[in-house]
């Protein structure tokens, strides 16, 4: 009996501190609950600071706190493009904000179109006679470009500037798979689809060569004019053509090189940074802090200044991320989730619709998902205006078929109208290690597709025609959009890749001009005057408990400080994420597709060096990555 009372109470004890346990748990998870969202009592008069420590973004993605959670890693900050555009303005307005400031010491890049709404967004504060200033250690080509909006840049004394330009390698495993007698069988139509290049080139071919060049120099050339244009006194010239020779007539430090070009105004510590913006905004009377001012956060800010609910709606949904078959997003493109969105909207009385697409394409049967979706409003007779971010190509241009104007920017990407498919089989690999496969059939496709005995002739005949139908069918669909004949798409499709000028040029694009361009032109077609219209974002509520994981998973962070060495260090993790990605597009469970393999990648994918892995093939990469 007394061993019995000895294990009673131990289990005693062990109930009681399972239920204390629970309780802290339950209080915790309530008091965050609580705490998730900001108050817009948190604004207080001074100056909004924008701590940019992550990318910016068309759509923020949900947090998986249980990918978090297995990959030790703490998720890149996201921050919409359409939020910090509607802070900089709502700042601009607003007597209780005499400055903007932008920390950038943690800023991992953007889109170039993204960055020219931002930066235009800072040129309206200055308009307002609002001093906007920024601070970093290390400025890479993304961060020169929102300085260069600044009316003070600052840049730690151990820090600088490079500017690199667009462009770059890739990865091609035409070889490996060779050594690893796996035949990867390719289905396609374009001249210029280069998506498929990496599995059956060693390098890039003449004709993809030739867009890449004309590609990039159109978005270089703008990149440099957008800056000159900002910042006229800076030497743009001496920093791009001769790098070395600039740095190393500083003697090799960065800073200075970067005040002798322009490219900064202000070389000082963080603390020095911070008394400059007490200087115009007041002292921090809440803190003893050397450098502390008075300041309002984003997340605050934007609680503060919701989007105006006033007039009439009209619909805004957001196309953004590769093009997904499912109800994968936000952030990636679920052809199923959106089409859901489009059709719960259809019993609420829009004015019109706005397609807002920055997306390099997908899967075909998705794109033609959201593209049946967006139909069934036209059937409505309701204007639709598609508004192109920093790329609406192949799968991203079919989805703005539907649309009776299209906006883009000079910047934007698009065009790259032609479908692929990839499948590998592994006849090859499987003879090497003694494995062969034998058996009894009634007709061409008797056991088809097999992947370790390899395809019939009458395989590969069936799919090249079923993508050639494919092809045909984009043709058709941009040729009524467009009203252009099929030999006329055909001719500016085969895969080519367009900036939004020269796209514009080609009728694949109306007219220049971003988000508010568009949802003009919508109104004016609903004869709605100025004032008696707003937006409505489609599914663009973040959850509860996106928002706690936020706070606990990214709030918490701290990574200041990058140098200039660490901030070029980070392409190792954008390889890793072209790698998987390479993986997992030619391993994965995948249809046709019309996908952009020459765009740039998203500026999330080149921060994390990350993507989901969806099939067993790109888990084992992920894991020998590891």
């Amino acid at each position: 009996m007394h061993f019995a009372g000895k294990v009673w109470r131990l289990l005693v004890g062990i109930k009681d501190g399972l239920v204390l346990l629970f309780m802290l748990l339950f209080f915790g998870l309530l008091f965050a609950i609580l705490t998730a969202r900001p108050s817009p009592a948190q604004v207080r008069d001074g100056a909004l600071l924008l701590n940019l420590d992550g990318v910016i973004v068309e759509e923020a993605a949900p947090i998986d706190p249980f990918a978090a959670l297995v990959s030790g890693t703490v998720p890149t900050s996201e921050y919409q493009a359409r939020d910090l555009v509607r802070a900089l303005d709502a700042a601009a307005a607003d007597e209780r904000i005499t400055a903007v400031v932008l920390d950038l010491d943690s800023f991992l890049g953007a889109g170039q179109v993204h960055l020219a709404e931002v930066g235009e967004a800072m040129d309206r504060v200055r308009s307002a006679d609002k001093p906007v200033l920024t601070y970093a250690t290390a400025y890479a080509d993304d961060g020169v470009f929102l300085a260069a909006h600044a009316s003070e840049v600052w840049v730690d004394p151990l820090g600088g500037a490079v500017v690199a330009g667009p462009g770059g390698n890739r990865l091609y495993y035409k070889g490996l798979l060779d050594k690893l007698k796996v035949n990867a069988r390719v289905y396609k139509v374009g001249t210029y689809k280069s998506a498929v290049e990496p599995y059956i080139e060693t390098g890039m071919s003449d004709p993809a060569r030739e867009n890449a060049q004309a590609l990039y120099g159109a978005l270089w050339e703008e990149w440099q004019a957008n800056v000159k244009k900002a910042r006229p006194a800076a030497d743009l010239q001496m920093v791009v053509s001769d790098p070395a020779a600039w740095i190393e007539a500083a003697n090799g430090d960065l800073a200075s090189a970067a005040k002798s070009a322009g490219l900064v105004d202000h070389i000082g510590t963080r603390t020095q940074f911070g008394e400059r913006v007490a200087e115009l905004v007041g002292e921090d009377e809440w803190s003893e802090l050397p450098g502390a001012y008075p300041s309002t956060n984003l997340a605050a800010w934007l609680e503060a200044n919701p989007w105006s609910g006033e007039g009439k709606e009209i619909g805004v949904v957001t196309i953004a991320g590769n093009i997904v078959d499912g109800s994968a997003g936000p952030g990636t493109a679920g052809g199923e989730r959106i089409a859901e969105l489009l059709d719960e909207a259809l019993d609420k009385d829009f004015a019109g619709l706005v397609v807002r697409v920055d997306s390099p394409g997908g899967s075909v049967t998705a794109s033609e998902q959201i593209r049946n979706a967006i139909l069934r409003h036209k059937a409505r007779d309701i204007p639709i205006a598609v508004s192109m971010g920093n790329v609406a190509a192949s799968g991203g241009y079919w989805v703005s078929t539907p649309a009776d104007r299209i906006f883009a920017q000079p910047e934007s990407i698009t065009g790259s109208i032609g479908i692929f498919a990839i499948i590998p089989t592994f006849e090859g690999a499987a003879e090497s290690l003694g494995v062969t496969s034998d058996g009894v059939t009634t007709g061409p496709l008797s056991g088809q597709p097999d992947p370790i005995g390899g395809f019939t002739p009458e395989v590969d005949r069936i799919l090249q025609a079923t993508i050639e139908d494919g092809y045909r069918d984009f043709l058709s669909r941009v040729a009524s959009s467009r009203k252009m004949d099929l030999q006329q798409v055909d001719r500016v499709g085969q895969g080519r890749v367009w900036d939004g000028g020269t796209a514009r040029q080609l009728r694949l694009v109306d007219e220049y001009g971003g988000m508010p361009e568009a949802l003009a032109w919508v109104a004016a077609q609903a004869d709605l005057a100025d004032g008696a219209w707003s937006p409505v974002y489609l599914g663009d509520e973040l959850s509860t408990t996106d928002t706690i994981l936020r706070q606990l998973l990214i709030g918490e962070q701290d990574a200041k400080g990058r140098d200039v060495f660490a901030l070029l260090a980070g392409n190792q993790r954008a390889l890793a994420g072209m790698l998987l990605a390479d993986t997992e597009r030619l391993l994965g469970t995948q249809g046709a597709q019309a996908y952009c393999l020459a765009c740039p990648a998203s500026p999330t994918l080149k921060a994390s060096g990350q993507i989901q892995p969806d099939g067993i093939w790109a888990k084992l990469v992920m894991f020998l990555a590891d």
